[in-house]
């Protein structure tokens, strides 16, 4: 895979990234709602960080929690549970050290399909990518993001009148890394391969391709030079010390009902309105623009092994419930096949739980009939931290089910 020289700097990074020695991450079993509400009073105390599901709102009796602990609140957290008897484990015994190993260099002076790239490095790599290859790839800024920041959209396919076409959005929440190197791969792939693979020609012959590697650039920068574990933009909130909106929080799908924060210092809070953030509005507008043509949308999340469709923010069903749920099934299969990795799919408020202003959700309800939402990797171990020696088998197992969905929209949309 070919690599582009840049000068890596990061902007804005004026001073040490926060630590995060001595904190731990753990996942805990509550089988009452006794032991879920002490879940809920130690969130309160504590300070706690919600991984899976990514709000206390959500804990509920036979579901596992996935939660972050900072290091002077570990000692307490750990005697709490062990006195109430709940069924725990720690999967993360020192987040720093996890963190330490998740790249294998801090240097950064060369674009990577390996590697965890910041945002410059990106944007270099996605003007790079479009003028080495003007016949299949071109790049359009869709928007600006709250500090000004630039959208970028690829647009993937051999050039064509009334083609069918995909969105394919990553980097929604700013911490899940993994998900913006999925978008690199999949154009990469993409391109390298158009006139030598069958398939890949076939699909950028008769599809086009919306790429956007990063939707939430601020909170992404943001991770990288002061806050590891951000998962909001950036944006200010009127009254209130804490920043940003959960922009899976702020589209106009069921907005701020189940699963969502009105409080501006939650990571789900859902905005002051839908749309209320400017990178939400901007890819929910392209989308309106181009409606007659984009018949799949698919958002590139971590963590967890899964893949899901709507709804989040009801447990109804949807009208086209059984085919969205076979071809997941499928798709499924698909990425198994490779290194065995096991995905479950549904829809999302069963599978996961509920959560209004999805972008999937919205997607679909505005007309986009194959509507899905990855979690990647991982399930078990590395959370949030996973290494840059699994972004390839992630990456790879990945394009087999979105090859998959792709297909069938093709053949069936």
């Amino acid at each position: 895979m070919w690599t582009i020289l840049i000068l890596a700097s990061i902007a804005g990074a004026s001073a040490e990234p926060r630590s995060f020695n001595g904190e731990k991450v753990f996942r805990v079993f509550p089988e009452t709602y006794a032991q879920v509400q002490l879940i809920k009073s130690l969130a309160e105390h504590a300070k706690l960080d919600f991984w899976v599901p990514d709000s206390v709102d959500l804990v509920e009796p036979g579901r596992s929690v996935d939660f972050r602990a900072e290091s002077h609140f570990v000692y307490d957290v750990q005697a709490m549970l062990e006195q109430s008897g709940m069924s725990y484990k720690i999967l993360i015994d020192d987040l720093q050290v996890a963190l330490d190993k998740q790249r294998d260099s801090n240097i950064r002076v060369v674009h990577s399909y390996e590697k965890y790239n910041n945002l410059d490095t990106i944007n270099a790599w996605s003007a790079n990518i479009a003028a080495q290859n003007p016949s299949l790839v071109s790049r359009s800024e869709i928007g600006t993001s709250y500090e000004g920041r630039p959208l970028y959209l690829l647009k993937v396919g051999k050039r064509g009148v009334n083609k069918k076409a995909v969105f394919i959005d990553c980097g929604v929440h700013a911490r899940e890394w993994i998900s913006p190197a999925f978008c690199q791969w999949f154009v990469e792939e993409a391109v390298n391969n158009y006139g030598s693979d069958a398939e890949f020609t076939n699909l950028l012959n008769n599809l086009d391709f919306y790429v956007l590697p990063v939707m939430n650039v601020d909170g992404y920068v943001y991770s990288w030079t002061t806050y590891r574990m951000w998962r909001k933009t950036l944006s200010v909130n009127k009254n209130s010390s804490c920043l940003g909106t959960d922009l899976n929080r702020n589209f106009d799908a069921g907005w701020c009902t189940a699963g969502a924060s009105t409080r501006a210092c939650d990571e789900s809070y859902c905005g002051t309105a839908p749309e209320s953030e400017k990178e939400a509005k901007a890819v929910a507008d392209f989308i309106r623009a181009n409606i007659d043509s984009i018949k799949a949308y698919l958002t590139i999340h971590s963590y967890g092994q899964m893949l899901l469709f709507p709804y989040s923010y009801t447990s109804a069903l949807s009208k086209d419930h059984n085919e969205l749920n076979t071809v997941a099934k499928d798709a499924v299969s698909a990425l198994t096949s490779l290194y065995g990795t096991k995905y479950t799919y549904g829809p999302g408020a069963s599978t996961i739980y509920l959560a209004a202003g999805g972008s999937d959700d919205w997607a679909y309800d505005a007309g986009v009939k194959y509507s899905y939402t990855f979690e990647l990797r991982d399930e078990q171990e590395y959370g949030f931290a996973l290494p840059e020696s699994q972004i390839k088998p992630t990456c790879e197992e990945t394009m087999l089910a979105v090859k998959y969905i792709v297909n069938y929209v093709l053949n069936n949309a």
